[in-house]
């Protein structure tokens, strides 16, 4: 997406950049923002004095927190019914059954994690709520998420400005580093998940039949001495 963030952060403002991040962290709605990529372009601007670093401190990492702490509500409003909720413009279920499988495997440390995975970050305070996750140990697990995410990231953005001259020619790729990086669990998820159909996909564009079992599986069947599968 040809976005300028820059141009984006300085039209909208402080407000606006609150509540971009308020948005990503627990409105449904709000998973196809660049939180990552906003945050740091915020502390890049602020070591150029255009952003004071000191407000963005003391809004962001709340507005993150509030925006978990809304979705975590909705979720326990709505309870498991949201799960076999139709998708529409701004809902996809599958992003939601995504950010519930994490949180299983993941239990509480979801909060944290999720922050820094794009798209999963939005709905797994939803689920949270909707499995009725104890809520104080919700909002330990939520600061904890919002400091290190909307703090570090801002920070990070700010020394990077402070620290490298000319940093405003690579920053674009520093922010696909980043995006990448934050994207690389739901990738592996991914793949993981599909790696079967992706292969056999590979396999009927070169024209060959697709293998019973893709390269790296290790897949056996118990077989009796004949060598015929057991039923």
């Amino acid at each position: 997406m040809d976005l300028d963030l820059v141009k984006l952060i300085e039209t909208v403002g402080y407000i606006g950049l609150i509540a971009f991040i308020f948005a990503e962290s627990g409105l449904f709605f709000g998973f196809f923002l660049p939180g990552d990529s906003l945050l740091l372009t915020a502390g890049l601007l602020a070591s150029h004095g255009d952003l004071k670093l000191w407000i963005l401190l003391v809004t962001l990492a709340p507005a993150a927190i509030l925006g978990d702490n809304v979705g975590y509500w909705f979720g326990k409003k709505v309870g498991p019914p949201i799960f076999s909720r139709d998708n529409s413009l701004f809902f996809r279920r599958k992003n939601l059954l995504a950010a519930k499988a994490f949180y299983e495997k993941h239990g509480g440390k979801t909060i944290v994690l999720a922050r820094f995975m794009p798209f999963i970050r939005t709905f797994a305070p939803i689920v949270a709520g909707a499995v009725e996750m104890k809520y104080s140990w919700f909002v330990l697990w939520n600061m904890a998420g919002g400091l290190l995410w909307a703090t570090g990231l801002t920070l990070a953005g700010y020394y990077l400005g402070e620290s490298i001259p000319g940093i405003d020619r690579y920053f674009l790729v520093i922010i696909a580093v980043v995006i990448f990086i934050s994207a690389l669990p739901s990738m592996i998820h991914v793949w993981k998940e599909y790696r079967h159909e992706a292969w056999a996909f590979v396999l009927r564009r070169l024209g060959r039949a697709p293998a019973s079992t893709p390269p790296g599986d290790d897949q056996t069947t118990d077989r009796p001495a004949g060598g015929t599968p057991l039923a």
